[in-house]
């Protein structure tokens, strides 16, 4: 899935005036370059392979400074891992497989449509919505 991003994690994290240590340039580079949905121990696992003097308690504040900050979204698909992406991506849902946890990104217009329809029939102007659909592969 193509994603159009503006700026990078770490100019919007300066822009917004956060204070950008080597290690945070590295854990927003890292997710940056994500096309998955890493959780904090991914994050850093992958950061490490950069930086080895990355802790796990650094990645953790990073993310949650970023999350603050708007500038990753958490995800939490049902396995107790929050999972993060960049909050700029452009708009998808997902489709979590139970068996593997594997995500799927996908975008469909007919979907898009309906949520427009119901929002406008309930009498709301819809602003954003998640969609998460939960599967196993047929026949298995």
């Amino acid at each position: 899935m193509a994603d159009v991003k503006s700026e990078t994690i770490i100019s919007r994290s300066a822009a917004k005036g956060l204070r950008m240590t080597g290690q945070r340039r590295v854990i927003a580079q890292v997710l940056q370059d994500s096309d998955d949905h890493p959780d904090v121990e991914e994050l850093h696992a992958r950061a490490a392979k950069v930086d080895p003097g990355i802790s796990i308690a650094t990645v953790y504040r990073t993310v949650k400074l970023f999350e603050e900050a708007g500038i990753l979204e958490r995800l939490e698909f049902g396995d107790g891992r929050a999972r993060y992406e960049d909050a700029e991506r452009d708009h998808h849902d997902h489709l979590i497989d139970m068996q593997t946890g594997e995500v799927i990104e996908f975008v469909d217009p007919e979907i898009e449509e309906l949520q427009e329809r119901i929002a406008r029939r309930l009498g709301y102007d819809l602003k954003g919505h998640r969609l998460e659909l939960y599967g196993v592969k047929q026949g298995e």
